[in-house]
């Protein structure tokens, strides 16, 4: 069993003038890797995936860190977290929200924003069931939701053209074959990526993020996912601190999502945002930034 220790890595200060730290702090068997950007309000992003590191949420958690402490991780066994075993007994949400408070109690935070996009809207969302009074107010963007609605009504393909849906048919094909290459995994993800824009210019951004995944974790923590009967519906009905609901008008994820989750906290503010679709930061940055910064001034 790993000691509970952490190891402070080095601390700079980036040519904007943010201060930036690197952790690494142990969990039982391996250890996370923790940056942060800034000073102020602590918040924690959670990245989407599962099974992706948080390389794509950098300059997201660079712009939340010049007015906040922005504190960005690697969720276990993916980027610079390890973990010693990738299995049924090691990825679960349980450990994931375990790893939340290992990160939590390692800064003393008595309580701290959550900022959970994507499938990290989920994690929060399971977080808000295990440990609410921890949280000092939550942002949901984009988020996968709080049960499994998605596993039933996320359709990637109905927002791809045929020539697209062919093309990463093929390349999904190439790679279950045993296609491990970087130009592989890029060549599924270029012709994914539109799933999840609204203005085709963000699409090779989109598709480097997509090779970060890992697919062995995905099908796991998903795995998972089901096996616990995912549904925070009761802690979202006892939550009572302040909420935002951010997410795209044109986003893959049912607006529906965002609409129930916004009748159950009572204390929640719904906004969408046009001509946007999964990433905010990325196609409408100053409504997005501007949104949550009202909101963290507010709360």
């Amino acid at each position: 069993m790993a000691k509970w220790l952490y190891i402070f890595v080095f601390l700079s200060i980036s040519l904007n003038g943010i201060s930036q730290s690197i952790y690494k702090i142990a969990i039982p068997e391996g250890n996370l890797h923790i940056t942060t950007y800034g000073q102020g309000k602590p918040i924690l992003i959670i990245n989407g995936g599962p099974g992706m590191n948080s390389e794509g949420f950098t300059s997201l958690a660079k712009e939340l860190g010049k007015n906040n402490l922005a504190i960005l991780y690697d969720q276990r066994g993916t980027g610079k977290s390890y973990i010693s075993e990738i299995s049924t007994e090691t990825m679960t949400m349980d450990f994931m929200v375990e790893d939340i408070e290992v990160i939590r109690n390692h800064f003393k935070f008595k309580q701290w924003i959550v900022l959970g996009h994507s499938f990290g809207g989920m994690l929060a969302s399971y977080y808000v069931t295990k440990h609410p009074d921890k949280i000092k107010s939550l942002i949901l963007s984009g988020s996968g939701g709080y049960d499994l609605s998605i596993t039933r009504n996320l359709d990637l393909h109905s927002r791809l053209t045929q020539t697209e849906t062919d093309s990463l048919n093929y390349w999904n094909r190439q790679i279950s074959l045993g296609d491990t290459t970087y130009q592989a995994r890029y060549n599924r993800g270029k012709y994914l990526a539109p799933a999840y824009i609204y203005d085709k210019k963000h699409a090779p951004i989109v598709a480097e993020r997509l090779t970060q995944g890992n697919r062995t974790i995905n099908s796991l923590i998903w795995q998972n996912i089901r096996a616990i009967n995912f549904n925070c519906t009761e802690a979202f009905k006892n939550f009572k601190n302040p909420v935002l609901i951010i997410q795209g008008k044109q986003d893959v994820m049912d607006i529906n999502i965002a609409e129930s989750a916004h009748q159950l906290l009572t204390n929640s503010e719904l906004v969408f945002i046009d001509k946007c679709a999964h990433y905010g930061w990325l196609e409408q940055p100053e409504i997005y930034f501007n949104t949550i910064e009202s909101f963290l001034s507010s709360n």
